[in-house]
């Protein structure tokens, strides 16, 4: 095959396809895993919250099975904790770094061209002008009869970025989130240990490229599916 022939230019082997997918798989099951740990110690510090979720979680599987992936799009409360989890611990707080293509003006702030551009997600989901006074405050309710979306077309929650650059891993994430928080709220309670109380519970961030806790979660789990 000949490399200058303008057709066949950009090829796409195995091998490229092997490393996108191997891209896709670790950056997806990582950020996954601290989603569900972040979304878990909300839902501790909300017992309120975390019986909604369960409630849910019983009137659409029942207690007799486990869930299924198809059971997914019937858990809308779910995917109201799941956003405010996502808003108020993004994976990625600045996101992937971009670089501006032209120079420009945006609200009076000059950006050169090729400038490298870091869009703040933390900080614009927790700006009370977005999200009213209690942007500082877990509470999933605030997506109630709402059409703000996760996947970039609502640009106050972008924790997945937007446009043509947004991670192509996104929905792959969210499988791997849903189904995983749903499970463990669904076959288990949890406690935290030696007596702590919800409003206790360590909430520090490690700031990075990523956002996980500083201190890992520490809960006790109890089994409350029917017996099988």
């Amino acid at each position: 095959m000949d490399p200058h022939d303008e057709e066949h230019k950009y090829i796409i082997e195995r091998t490229n396809i092997k490393a996108i997918l191997l891209d896709m798989f670790a950056a997806a099951f990582d950020t996954s895993a601290t989603t569900v740990e972040w979304t878990m110690a909300e839902l501790l510090r909300h017992p309120q919250v975390m019986f909604n979720v369960q409630q849910e979680l019983k009137d659409v599987v029942g207690k007799n099975r486990l869930v299924e992936e198809s059971d997914l799009s019937k858990l809308t409360y779910l995917d109201m904790v799941i956003k405010e989890s996502m808003r108020l611990h993004p994976v990625g707080p600045l996101l992937l770094p971009r670089e501006s293509i032209e120079d420009i003006t945006i609200m009076g702030y000059f950006i050169p061209k090729k400038s490298r551009v870091l869009v703040n997600v933390w900080s614009m989901a927790r700006d009370p002008n977005v999200w009213s006074d209690n942007a500082q405050e877990f509470f999933p309710e605030r997506f109630k009869d709402s059409n703000i979306d996760l996947r970039g077309k609502d640009l106050q929650l972008i924790p997945f970025g937007s446009g043509r650059r947004r991670c192509p891993g996104m929905q792959l994430g969210l499988v791997n989130v849903r189904l995983a928080l749903a499970q463990l709220l669904h076959c288990f309670e949890w406690q935290l240990p030696d007596g702590i109380l919800p409003s206790e519970l360590d909430m520090t961030e490690k700031f990075g490229l990523s956002l996980p806790r500083a201190n890992h979660l520490l809960v006790k789990p109890t089994y409350r599916l029917l017996a099988q």
